[in-house]
């Protein structure tokens, strides 16, 4: 009887040990996604303001044409080669796949027209909003409930937003509004992601590879009859090497980034993605106020943008706190 009480008390010891060992591995991955993520978003941010501020170059729409033209050639020689997998396309694939492909596109073009039309600072303090509106869509879909303080930060963030845009003193009415419709398509992308990856019916490489197809064929037609194919190809900018090497950048940054957006929502979740991109947006504010060459300082605004930046902060501590508690 001692023997089997002192095996007993031997396996409850080792039980928590290996537990420990194997939660060890899933936290690594779950930080090492979210710092992929962190670092995509940061550097697509920074080649599209200077491809299509500091060059101009004319075309939103076909800098998004590239990127998923780069989406689509990588995954298909990846699996070409044997190195990625996923399913063949068959009638079923649209249905398995949507709404995300309009939620795609339009989340990238959104991007990428509020990019060119607003400053840095402004653009990622509006962003915050991104949030707020996560908030909801995973309360709608997925039924998650969020703590009174996780509300009280976002609310701080979007009062900090507030205040800076009222004082913008390069304020776009257009610019703000692509960036309050991409607020709300990154929120249910993220939402919709995580239920599509949730059911593993395409997996991770498969939604990848079938947003961008289904979206390349009536986004170029898009950009033929609004001309923009033509400005693109009439841009003078295709002599310098340096713009070339940018806009290559920029569409394999494409890539990247939504492959980092896939792994973090995959091995995180859709709330964890919109804060990593929340708080890569603290760094892009403080460059862009100094490197961007659009941005207009007025101390109410600086105000504005340092509580939002606040906000965000706590939150992500917050945030980060109670799933760490969740997971013991």
């Amino acid at each position: 009887m001692a023997e089997l009480r002192e095996r007993r008390s031997e396996r409850s010891r080792a039980e928590p040990e290996e537990r420990r060992g194997s939660e060890r591995p899933a936290l690594l991955l779950n930080l090492l996604t979210a710092l992929f993520y962190g670092l995509s978003s940061f550097l697509i941010v920074v080649v599209n303001k200077s491809v299509l501020t500091s060059y101009r170059f004319p075309s939103s729409l076909c800098v998004g044409i590239g990127q998923m033209l780069a989406t689509v050639v990588v995954l298909w020689v990846g699996k070409a080669l044997n190195v990625i997998h996923f399913p063949d396309f068959d009638r079923n694939v649209l249905r398995k796949t949507f709404p995300l492909p309009l939620l795609y596109v339009g989340n990238q073009l959104t991007g990428l027209f509020g990019t060119k039309q607003v400053n840095l600072p402004m653009f990622t303090v509006l962003r915050r909003f991104s949030i707020l509106f996560t908030m909801l869509a995973e309360g709608y879909l997925l039924k998650k409930k969020f703590s009174w303080s996780i509300q009280a930060t976002v609310f701080t963030m979007i009062f900090g937003a507030f205040i800076a845009a009222s004082t913008d003193l390069a304020f776009d009415l257009q610019g703000y509004i692509f960036i309050t419709l991409n607020n709300l398509l990154t929120a249910a992308n993220g939402a919709y992601m995580k239920q599509k990856l949730d059911s593993k019916e395409l997996g991770k490489y498969g939604l990848l590879y079938y947003n961008a197809l289904f979206m390349i064929v009536p986004i170029v037609a898009l950009a033929y009859y609004t001309g923009d194919i033509d400005n693109a190809v009439g841009f003078d900018g295709w002599t310098d090497v340096v713009f070339i090497g940018q806009f290559i950048l920029s569409c394999v940054m494409g890539f990247v980034l939504m492959y980092s957006i896939v792994l973090c929502t995959h091995y995180n979740s859709a709330l964890t993605t919109t804060i990593i991109g929340c708080l890569k947006n603290i760094l892009v504010t403080y460059i862009g106020m100094v490197f961007g060459g659009d941005y207009i300082f007025t101390w109410l605004n600086f105000i504005g943008l340092n509580i939002s930046i606040a906000g965000s902060l706590v939150y992500s501590y917050i945030t980060f706190s109670e799933e760490h508690r969740k997971t013991q």
